[in-house]
């Protein structure tokens, strides 16, 4: 029962999301497709500007995995890793994982690749994916893209999150699938 619910929800929210804004809009006489318009046009503006931030993320984590430099942390740490039980196929994605969430995404695939499914590392990998943020991204991206330069607590403030968020992640795969 409760499942269909939320299935339901699930399938109805976003329209109705739409469907609301449309008649708000329409109830205060705004011309919505102007604003849309307008909208787009600050939308590809913002794309623009953003761009050199995006390729400087993208070089960095592109350099950091064509090195080797990652996997050479993963193999030197192993032996710590491997005392606290956690598999050194992890380290990877735990580092890349507030850089770039595509880079993350291929340590990912490669870790489900590498290993079963339904393996312990496979399923802590999942948890991280979903537990941690793209910090630098974000910060790139967005403090980019309205001209933000310092942004040292903001960033100090995302690193102890995603550090959190590791942590988090790495207790509740242990309990649930350790």
């Amino acid at each position: 029962m409760i499942k269909e619910v939320i299935n339901l929800i699930s399938l109805w929210a976003l329209p109705a999301i739409i469907l609301i804004i449309l008649t708000i809009a329409i109830i205060r006489k705004v011309p919505i497709y102007e604003a849309f318009i307008e909208g787009a046009k600050d939308g590809v503006k913002v794309s623009f500007n953003i761009i050199p931030y995006l390729v400087a993320i993208i070089v960095a984590v592109s350099m950091l995995r064509a090195s080797g430099a990652i996997d050479s942390l993963a193999s030197v740490m192993s032996g710590l890793l491997t005392r606290i039980h956690l598999p050194a196929d992890i380290l990877p994605l735990t580092i890349v994982r507030s850089l770039s969430g595509s880079a993350a995404l291929g340590i990912f695939s490669d870790i489900i690749s590498n290993n079963d499914i339904n393996s312990y590392t496979s399923k802590l990998a999942a948890v991280m994916m979903g537990s941690s943020e793209t910090t630098f991204y974000v910060l790139t991206v967005y403090f980019g893209a309205v001209g933000i330069k310092k942004y040292r607590y903001a960033l100090l403030t995302g690193l102890c999150a995603d550090f959190i968020g590791i942590v988090a992640a790495i207790i509740v795969a242990r309990f649930f699938f350790g």
